[in-house]
């Protein structure tokens, strides 16, 4: 059974640009998720990026586009339950997959995931693109919980893309003029008012591309940290070719202005 968002969680959404959505994905589509992970650690797809932290504690892994180079993902990105959220949430005609992602923070990897927006890493534009982060094990800030920035996507504010320190796999970004440096949010923190919430196994993070966010260090010993996003696109998005953004995700089929529909971010979903 599809996840009802209701109204009081889209208008959470807009207003606050997070917001957590309870028992989404169920116990056999995440024991698809859990195969799908630890198939890509040990035999890693292409766009892998992670590190072992200075102190020689934890691993991070990462790695982008997953559902390409394996069936069983490419399954839950393209029919499973979070397509739903992303037409709920859009109230759009269709939804395109953009592409998934993995997080895994092992125990004890205390680096964090630092503040930052994501539309201005990636090459499209659009107000309907929205990524859906699973839980695959029970989340606190302890562990590496995200956080966020209310209210943080309508500032209209495009922060300069920077490298994730060493889990960068595609080099440093160019400078886009229209951008900003972020803030030092972290070293600053109570001049903003920065939102999360603890998740359990198939709970999500639903939150908006321009929403500013975050993540601390996994500092439980004894507990994973894998979080595993999927992010989708409704009517308004198309595809931009403008400078600084992640060469990983970019597409040589599309020129600036394109309509994403293509076999790289295909169509999920139509209105009847």
């Amino acid at each position: 059974m599809d996840y009802y968002v209701t109204e009081e969680e889209r208008e959470a959404c807009a207003r606050d640009g997070a917001v957590p959505l309870r028992g989404v994905v169920d116990g056999d589509w995440l024991k698809v998720l859990e195969a799908g992970i630890e198939r890509d650690i040990s035999d890693p797809g292409p766009f892998v990026h992670g590190y072992v932290p200075d102190n020689g504690i934890g691993r991070f892994h990462g790695n982008i586009r997953m559902w390409e180079n394996d069936s069983e993902m490419g399954r839950f990105c393209t029919n499973g339950p979070l397509i739903s959220l992303a037409a709920q949430f859009f109230q759009s005609s269709k939804v395109n997959l953009f592409y998934d992602q993995l997080f895994v923070k092992e125990p004890g990897t205390e680096n964090r995931t630092r503040w930052h927006n994501d539309l201005p890493y990636w090459p499209l534009r659009g107000a309907q693109v929205m990524s859906f982060w699973v839980a695959l094990d029970a989340v606190t800030i302890e562990s590496g919980g995200l956080e966020f920035v209310r209210g943080s996507h309508l500032w209209d504010i495009w922060y300069q893309p920077e490298t994730f320190g060493k889990t960068s796999g595609f080099g440093e970004y160019e400078r886009n003029p229209d951008y900003i440096d972020i803030p030092d949010i972290e070293a600053t923190r109570d001049d903003y008012e920065i939102i999360t919430w603890d998740l359990e196994p198939g709970d999500v993070y639903a939150f908006h591309a321009m929403t500013v966010h975050g993540a601390g260090g996994n500092l439980r010993s004894d507990v994973r940290r894998r979080g595993y996003t999927v992010r989708y696109c409704g009517d308004d998005a198309v595809y931009d070719s403008r400078k600084g953004t992640n060469v990983g995700i970019r597409s040589d089929q599309h020129s600036d202005g394109d309509s994403l529909d293509s076999d790289q971010f295909p169509l999920v979903w139509e209105s009847n």
